[in-house]
């Protein structure tokens, strides 16, 4: 498969980081789109970070916080090329063909371990939610997630991955399973769950299934209400269909 060519600066980074860190530099793995990220040899992977990606800033800095447990761990960091290495997952199969049961065990397990205490360098979701609303397209979900949203004070003491879904946690063998590809964060564990609701590709929610996931999470601690009303929230915001809109609301009862 052959490169986007929006890709290309990026990929040129990594090349020069790849000659100076004295790495072997396989091709781009075919789920790059927004970033740059290709095998550094066997056993490590090599990510270059677009500027307009602000939301995975702090993408390294997770990783050297969650220093293997739970996250696939940072091995080197450039932080003015926004150029990270870190650990490869072997075999790395993500967990989006398993049952779905045990999917979501695993999901549970692993965001257990990233939600760990955490402060600066890391932004508050406080400060990004709100033009986030204001700048998603227009949708039938956004008076109801903007009424929700101004109902609560947002946590900011815990780390969140912020894109939490069944394509960015791999099988990492002997390691158990590993988050990859976070949009690090402060904030709470309930915000991570919306995402792990819509997923994985190409599953359309379903009431019976998205109340089942809600449960898991709400059975290892985190708040029930909370995640409903983060779902519905980052559902306004990340643009959900009219089916998941049905979905999404009948959350609130």
């Amino acid at each position: 498969m052959s490169l986007d060519p929006d890709l290309e600066p990026l990929a040129e980074i990594a090349r020069q980081v790849a000659d100076e860190w004295e790495l072997e530099l396989g091709p781009a793995f075919s789920m790059s789109r927004f970033s740059y990220a290709a095998p550094a040899g066997d056993d490590a992977v090599l990510k270059v970070l677009p500027l307009d990606d602000d939301e995975s800033d702090h993408d390294p800095d997770g990783l050297a916080l969650w220093a293997g447990d739970g996250a696939v761990r940072l091995l080197r960091h450039d932080r003015e090329r926004r150029v990270f290495l870190m650990e490869r997952a072997r075999p790395g199969t993500d967990i989006s063909k398993l049952p779905e049961d045990e999917a979501t065990a695993i999901a549970v397990d692993v965001g257990l371990r990233l939600w760990k205490p955490a402060a600066e360098p890391f932004r508050w979701i406080g400060d990004h939610v709100p033009g986030w609303l204001d700048h998603a397209e227009s949708n039938e979900l956004l008076p109801l997630a903007r009424e929700l949203y101004a109902s609560f004070e947002p946590g900011r003491s815990t780390l969140v991955h912020g894109d939490f879904h069944h394509h960015n946690i791999l099988d990492g063998g002997d390691r158990g399973y590993l988050a990859i590809d976070s949009k690090a964060m402060l904030g709470e564990p309930e915000y991570d769950i919306a995402s792990f609701l819509w997923n994985p590709l190409p599953y359309r929610m379903k009431p019976d299934v998205t109340e089942r996931r809600v449960a898991a999470f709400a059975a290892a601690g985190l708040d029930d209400e909370r995640i409903r009303l983060w779902s519905v929230i980052r559902g306004a915001y990340l643009g959900a269909d009219p089916d998941e809109v049905l979905v999404l609301r009948a959350l609130l009862g």
